[in-house]
């Protein structure tokens, strides 16, 4: 898994790398094939946005979120793309096939 963080008008500290790290650790825990991981924090005013995509194989999945604090906007950034991730997995799983090409019935 790669991860890259950058910052739009913002200074990436060690202490906010080692946070961001820590936090998305949660989604490779639950699904494996994830390949690329972007991370854009950024200051708007008084707003602090942190975006992200996640590459998986063949789909890429984005979120955003803002918060006054940058620490809580990670956060609910990384539960919505938990939620996104575990949501592809779960499609992932239902759309098993049977070997004569037709979708297994459950």
């Amino acid at each position: 898994m790669n991860l890259h963080i950058t910052g739009h008008h913002l200074e990436i500290t060690p202490a906010i790398r080692e946070y961001a790290t820590g936090k998305f650790g949660k989604i490779k825990r639950h699904f494996d094939n994830v390949m690329d991981i972007n991370i854009i924090l950024s200051v708007e005013k008084l707003q602090q946005k942190a975006e992200a995509t996640i590459h998986i194989s063949g789909k890429d999945l984005f979120a955003e979120c803002q918060d006054e604090n940058l620490y809580a906007a990670i956060d609910a950034l990384v539960d919505t793309m938990d939620r996104q991730v575990r949501k592809h997995k779960d499609k992932l799983s239902a759309r098993r096939h049977d070997e004569t090409g037709n979708v297994a019935e459950e």
